[in-house]
């Protein structure tokens, strides 16, 4: 038997870690190979570690055919739906291959609306006439993720603006996705200067950029009373000029306290 090895397919999903890689190693030394490899023709598409492990200690294996296969596009798809299914894969992977799944559903449907705007174009009523499928909306991947379309939203943020090294800090669990997010918006040097700290200086460094972003305390305008008001009218000025005050104080006060809410997260999530 013939089984080809695409060095690009076997990197579309995140290689395991060298705890997983070994503990899946004593699993088929003891076990056996006991879950079929997946191909399509000659193409390995499920169970790369598996082949590896397998052809490294002599174990045999089954395989099958997936005939349901057309593309690479399906072959992807197929590769996300069936990793999303898995307990083991982290937030964040789940995150970044359901964005990749909406990659490719929005390219089709995108070519599925040009090739029925060009069959009305020509006439052909029965192609123009067929339902419109609802485009994969932030909400949509989330669930497909299990997760929350804000968090979803970060992951997709840190993907396009965070630095090689605060990707790497996210997927060994130095820093949250939370914290990620804020890191991400810095300048690469700042954000590998800050992953090469450590976990301290991530949440310091995420927890400037909250910060920063808290808008400035906004000053009190209000009328002064006239040379001639009343003493009561002096007082009632400045009860309410001390009340709009607080009252910005206790907003302040409260964004603080969000951003210290999620820093005690964090901490408590390392514990």
């Amino acid at each position: 038997m013939t089984i080809t090895i695409n060095e690009t397919l076997r990197a579309y999903i995140d290689p395991l870690t060298d705890d997983e890689y070994a503990a899946l190693e004593r699993s088929l030394l003891a076990e056996g190979c006991r879950d079929a490899l997946v191909l399509w023709g000659e193409l390995l598409v499920d169970g790369h570690n598996r082949y590896g492990i397998c052809q490294k200690h002599g174990i045999s294996f089954n395989t099958m055919q997936n005939q349901t296969f057309q593309s690479m596009d399906d072959v992807h798809l197929w590769m996300i739906d069936n990793h999303l299914g898995r307990r083991s894969v982290s937030d964040f992977q789940r995150g970044v291959l359901a964005l990749r799944k909406k990659e490719i559903v929005s390219a089709r449907l995108a070519q599925k609306q040009a090739r029925q705007a060009a069959d009305a174009s020509a006439g052909d009523n029965a192609s123009a006439q067929s339902e419109k499928e609802p485009p994969w909306t932030r909400e949509t991947i989330a669930r497909a993720a299990r997760m929350s379309s804000t968090t979803l939203g970060q992951i997709e943020k840190i993907q396009k603006t965070a630095a090689p090294e605060l990707v790497g800090a996210i997927k060994s669990g130095v820093i949250s996705i939370n914290a990620a997010a804020a890191v991400a918006s810095l300048p690469s040097e700042e954000q590998i200067a800050a992953v090469a700290g450590g976990k301290k200086e991530l949440r310091q460094a995420a927890r400037q950029v909250r910060e920063a972003r808290l808008p400035p305390k906004p000053k009190v305008e209000l009328d002064m009373p006239s040379e001639d008001a009343s003493a009561e009218q002096v007082e009632i000025y400045r009860l309410t000029v001390l009340v709009a005050e607080l009252t910005e104080e206790r907003d302040q006060l409260k964004k603080k306290v969000q951003n210290l809410a999620i820093a005690l997260s964090e901490a408590r999530s390392d514990q």
